[in-house]
């Protein structure tokens, strides 16, 4: 009796191990102060699947735990970007932005004039490749 009990009881704990396939992922979300902190940790966890969100203001990353059968990360993603804060892979909408108090404005055009700088580089190094082609 007791070996089917014990049999019962790990048969119990794989299933429900099977059930929730929870996954614990670090991306980059621009802020600046706890204000920040709340916002994003607070869009975050707005969407259903997510269990915990905890964003570190000195390294601008988000670790998020959430679970994979119930959501896209996308999805964390787009919301955040929708209360006005940057992700590594989706930008807020300029009015979100703006709409920030003032402590929460991270600097925006520092990352854009590098990216800017870049594609001028880019641009430069193909200009010498065709001139090179030409040449031989």
């Amino acid at each position: 009796m007791k070996k089917f009990v014990y049999i019962l009881i790990l048969s119990m704990i794989f299933s429900m191990a099977t059930f929730a396939q929870t996954e614990t992922v670090k991306f980059k979300v621009s802020g600046n102060c706890s204000m920040c902190q709340m916002a994003i940790e607070k869009a975050a966890t707005s969407v259903k699947g997510v269990s915990k969100a905890d964003w570190n203001k000195e390294t601008k990353m988000l670790m998020l735990t959430y679970d994979k059968k119930k959501l896209n990360l996308t999805k964390v993603k787009q919301a955040i970007a929708k209360v006005g804060y940057d992700t590594d892979k989706i930008k807020a909408k300029k009015e979100a932005y703006d709409a920030l108090p003032a402590c929460c404005k991270y600097d925006r055009e520092v990352k854009k004039a590098k990216d800017d700088v870049k594609k001028k580089k880019e641009d430069v190094m193909k200009k010498k490749e065709d001139v090179m082609k030409k040449r031989f």
